[in-house]
C-alpha cells in the first residue's frame, strides 16, 4: 500500500503496512526535510494537521492507516511552521501548504470545493448534434463522452492530410510555422513538438478565478465535440486522451479572464491545454486539487506530447464564449417561464385583472413569446378549471386598468422570451461548428487560413441576450414596490405586521433595486469594444469572453431578483386569507412555505432569498405549475372572459335586461345606475361572464 503525501510544494510516495496515521505525517516529513538543502533546514518540522486532499477531512493521529486511506490515495500535511511564516500561503481549509509559491497558493485558494457525481451514462458526440442542455448536463456529471465512429473516421483523415504536409516539408501556418506576428517564421522538423508546446505554455496567460469544475467539464467536452468534426488535424491518439480525461474527470484549473475573443478563447483554453501536458494544477474525484502531474497519475493516464498542429488544434476556437453562453441560455430559458409564474402571483395579490391577457388582444399583434406568455397567465390565474376566490372578492371594483408592471407583462416577458430563442439559436449552430485555424479540409487535402475563430456570433447573441432577460428584473423589481406600498397594493406596509417595529421587506427590496441596477450597467455590450493585438495581426476581436461571463452575472441577478417578489407575494397572501387563489397558484404558495415559513416579525432575512432563489434555479417553481398547465390546455376549449370594469361592450346592458325579463336569471353588477336598470336606456355596461369560443393559439 502507498500513500500520495503533499508537504509544502513537494509530493511525496509513502509506502505503507499497518502504521497510524501520525506515523505517516512524521515519515513524510522525514522524507521532505531529507529532499530539502541543508541550509533550509534549521530545526525539526511538527506536524500540525493531516487531511484528505480530496475532500479536506482531518484524519485522527491514532487512527490506522488501513481504516482511514485506501491505496494511492492523497493526503495533504500541514506543518506548525507553516502557520507562523509569513512566506508560506497557507490555506487550512483546503489543507494545502505552499511554500514560497503565491500563484500556486492564490490558485488553489480560490479554487471551490466540488460535489462529484459518477456518470453511469454515455453520451455520443459526434461534432454536429450537441445540445445547449447536454452540454450543461455533461457539465453537471450525468454523462461520459463517447464518439460516434464517423468521427473517428473524420480525424484520421484530417490528421493523415497535417502528417502529410510535415513529411513533405510544406510551409503551413501554425503547422511548420510560428504564429501571429510569426507566422512567416518555418520551424525545423526536429522542433515542431517543442513549437505546439511552447504554444500552449506561452498562451496559458489568463487571469482571475477559476472556472467551476463543472464549468471545467463543459469547456473541455465542447472542445472535444469540435475536435471531433474532423477539421482541426488533431489525432486520434491525443484526442482519445483528452476523452479519457474527461471521463476521469481530470479538471485543468482554467482562469475565467483573458480571451479577448477571436483567435479563439486562446487564454483559457491553453489553461485547459496545460493541464493535460501535466503542467499546472487540476482536480479530480480521486485527488481533488493537486498538480496536475499527480492527477494524471492517480487517475492511470499520462500528460500529453503534442504533434505538429495538435497545441494549435487545442486552443483555437470559442469553446470558452460557446459553453458559458450555453448555461446562460439555459438558465434564462428557466427563470423566464417562471417568471410568468411569479408576475401572476403578484397580479392576484395585488387584486389585478386577467382580461388584459384575452387570446384576441394578443392575436392581433402576433409575437410569438407575447402570445405564449398571455397564454400562461390565462392557464395560472381565474378560469373554468381552476377558480379563485380573490379574484371573485374584487370583480365589480372600480378601478379601470391595472398598472403597465401588471398588464404588460406579455409584451415585456415576451419579448425575453423571443431574445432567448434567438440567442439559443445562435449557441446551439455554434456547439456545432467547426471554430479551428487553420481548417484542415481532407476531402480535398487542402489545409486553409480563415476567420472561423472569431467570436462575434456568440458575443453578440450574449449581450442581446443579458439585455433581454435583465428586462424581468427590472418588472420583477416594480412589482416588488407596488407589493411594499400601501398606497399601491392596500396591504400593510414592507407586508409585516406591527410596522416600525419590524421592518418586514423594506431592504429586500432595497436588494431587488441594487441587483436591478447593476445588472444595467453589466447590460452594457462588451462585444461593441475591439482592441488590436497580436501586433496588429489580430486587429479587430469580439470580446466575447466577458459577454459571456456578465450574461450569467446578470442571468443570476436576474433569479435572485424575481426570489424577492416570489416570497413577497406569497407574504402578502397571508393578509388575503381565508380567501384562496388558484389551485397552481395556491402549489406555488405551499412549495415556498415549504422552505420559507410566513413572517410574524422580522428575522434574518438572508436565507429565505436563498432558499426561494434555489426553487427558482432548480425549476421547482415552473415544475410545480406545469402540470396544472397542462391540464387546463387540455380541458379548455371556451377562454373565460370575466364581467370586469377594464373592459366594456357597447349596447350589452339593453341585451342583459332584455333576458332577465323573459326570466332568464342574470347578474347585474351593483356599479349599474338602478334608474337607467329600470329604463331599459342604452348604456356602456361591463362584458357578460359567459364564456365565448377561443380562439386558436398563434404557434
Amino acid at each position: 500500500m502507498k500513500i500520495f503525501v503533499r508537504v509544502r510544494a513537494e509530493w511525496l510516495t509513502v509506502p505503507v503496512a499497518k502504521e497510524t496515521v501520525r506515523w505517516l505525517g512524521e515519515e513524510a516529513v522525514r522524507r521532505y526535510s531529507a529532499l530539502q538543502p541543508p541550509s533550509h533546514v534549521n530545526r525539526p518540522e511538527k506536524v500540525f494537521q493531516i487531511k484528505k486532499t480530496k475532500n479536506g477531512a482531518i484524519l485522527h493521529p491514532e487512527d490506522k492507516i488501513v481504516s482511514v486511506l485506501t491505496d494511492e490515495e492523497y493526503i495533504t500535511v500541514i506543518l506548525e511552521s507553516d502557520l507562523q511564516s509569513s512566506t508560506t500561503n497557507v490555506n487550512i481549509s483546503s489543507g494545502f501548504a505552499c511554500d514560497g509559491d503565491p500563484l500556486y497558493s492564490s490558485s488553489l485558494a480560490s479554487a471551490p470545493h466540488v460535489h462529484h457525481m459518477s456518470p453511469v451514462e454515455s453520451l455520443v458526440l459526434d461534432g454536429n448534434s450537441l445540445t445547449t442542455k447536454h452540454l450543461v448536463q455533461l457539465g453537471r456529471g450525468k454523462y461520459r463522452i463517447e464518439l460516434s465512429e464517423e468521427a473517428w473516421a473524420a480525424v484520421s483523415a484530417a490528421r493523415a492530410v497535417v502528417d502529410e504536409i510535415v513529411a513533405t516539408n510544406q510551409t503551413v501556418y501554425g503547422v511548420t510555422t510560428g504564429f501571429g506576428r510569426f507566422a512567416s517564421v518555418v520551424i525545423e522538423k526536429e522542433k515542431l513538438q517543442e513549437l505546439q508546446e511552447n504554444l500552449i505554455r506561452s498562451h496559458a496567460a489568463g487571469v482571475g478565478k477559476p472556472l467551476s469544475p463543472e464549468r471545467t467539464r463543459m469547456l473541455l467536452s465542447l472542445r472535444i465535440n469540435i475536435l471531433a468534426k474532423g477539421f482541426s488535424g488533431i489525432s486520434p491518439e491525443t484526442l482519445q486522451k483528452l476523452v479519457d480525461a474527461f471521463n476521469a474527470s481530470c479538471l485543468p484549473w482554467v482562469p475565467e479572464q483573458g480571451t479577448v475573443g477571436a483567435s479563439g478563447d486562446l487564454a483559457p483554453l491553453s489553461h485547459l491545454a496545460l493541464g493535460m501536458l501535466g503542467e499546472g494544477i487540476m482536480w479530480s474525484p480521486k485527488s481533488g486539487w493537486a498538480d496536475a502531474r499527480f492527477v494524471l497519475e492517480a487517475n492511470g493516464l499520462t500528460p500529453l506530447r503534442l504533434k505538429p498542429k495538435e497545441g494549435l488544434a487545442l486552443i483555437n476556437g470559442t469553446q470558452l464564449i460557446t459553453s458559458l453562453g450555453a448555461e446562460a441560455v439555459e438558465r434564462c430559458e428557466a427563470i423566464a417561464r417562471q417568471a410568468d409564474v411569479v408576475a401572476a402571483l403578484s397580479l392576484e395579490v395585488l387584486k389585478g385583472t386577467s382580461r388584459a391577457f384575452d387570446s384576441d388582444i394578443h392575436a392581433v399583434r402576433r409575437h410569438p413569446g407575447q402570445v405564449e406568455v398571455a397564454g400562461r397567465f390565462r392557464a395560472l390565474l381565474s378560469n373554468h378549471v381552476f377558480k379563485s376566490e380573490i379574484a371573485a372578492s374584487h370583480r365589480f371594483c372600480n378601478k379601470v386598468q391595472d398598472a403597465y408592471t401588471l398588464r404588460c407583462c406579455p409584451q415585456v416577458h415576451g419579448i425575453t422570451q423571443d431574445t432567448i430563442q434567438f440567442a439559443h439559436n445562435i449557441i446551439l449552430t455554434e456547439l456545432n461548428s467547426a471554430t479551428d485555424n487553420p481548417m484542415v479540409l481532407a476531402s480535398r487535402g487542402e489545409i486553409i487560413s480563415a476567420g472561423n475563430f472569431h467570436g462575434e456570433y456568440p458575443a453578440k447573441a450574449l449581450d442581446y441576450l443579458a439585455i433581454g432577460v435583465h428586462e424581468l428584473a427590472n418588472i420583477s423589481e416594480r412589482r416588488t414596490e407596488r407589493l411594499m406600498n400601501p398606497t399601491y397594493s392596500g396591504l400593510p406596509a414592507f407586508l409585516v405586521k406591527d410596522g416600525g417595529l419590524n421592518s418586514g421587506f423594506m431592504i429586500a427590496h432595497c436588494t431587488a433595486a441594487s441587483l436591478t441596477s447593476e445588472n444595467k450597467v453589466l447590460c452594457h455590450p462588451s462585444s461593441v469594444d475591439s482592441l488590436s493585438t497580436s501586433a496588429g495581426q489580430e486587429d479587430h476581436v469580439s470580446m466575447g469572453g466577458f459577454s459571456a461571463r456578465k450574461s450569467l452575472r446578470v442571468v443570476e441577478h436576474v433569479e435572485q431578483v424575481l426570489a424577492i417578489e416570489l416570497l413577497a407575494a406569497c407574504q402578502a397572501m397571508e393578509f388575503l386569507r381565508p380567501l384562496k387563489t388558484t389551485a397552481p397558484l395556491e402549489a406555488v404558495y405551499r412549495l415556498v412555505r415549504e422552505k420559507v415559513p410566513a413572517w410574524e416579525r422580522d428575522r434574518y432575512m438572508a436565507p429565505d432569498i436563498v432558499a426561494a432563489t434555489a426553487l427558482l434555479r432548480s425549476e421547482k417553481v415552473w415544475q410545480t405549475v406545469a402540470p396544472y398547465i397542462a391540464e387546463y390546455e387540455s380541458l379548455v376549449t371556451d377562454e373565460m372572459r370575466p364581467t370586469s370594469p377594464t373592459a366594456f361592450c357597447i349596447g350589452q346592458q339593453r341585451k342583459r335586461l332584455t333576458s332577465a325579463s323573459n326570466g332568464s336569471p342574470t347578474e347585474i353588477p351593483p356599479t349599474v345606475p338602478t334608474a337607467a336598470a329600470a329604463s331599459g336606456a342604452s348604456t356602456i355596461s361591463p362584458v357578460p361572464t359567459s364564456p365565448v369560443s377561443k380562439r386558436s393559439r398563434l404557434q
